[in-house]
């Protein structure tokens, strides 16, 4: 449903629910699962398309950190 929202631009509705997914994954699957490092980039892209790169930057830099751990591309 997030994705829908963020598709549709409806940030206000999506933030909620990437947000939501992530703690979720983090829960289940520990910090450095590679899901988590798609919720973070889900997170990331939403807040890049807000013109919001300092909140954006950081969970890409943690997404692509859990990617070299897993050795994922």
């Amino acid at each position: 449903m997030a994705a829908l929202y963020h598709d549709q631009g409806n940030y206000q509705a999506a933030l909620p629910l990437y947000q939501r997914s992530l703690r979720i994954r983090e829960t289940a699957l520990g910090e450095n699962h590679p899901d988590v490092a798609d919720s973070l980039e889900n997170l990331a892209s939403l807040y890049s398309e807000q013109g919001n790169e300092a909140a954006a930057l950081p969970l890409r830099q943690r997404a692509e950190r859990i990617r070299q751990m897993a050795g994922s591309p």
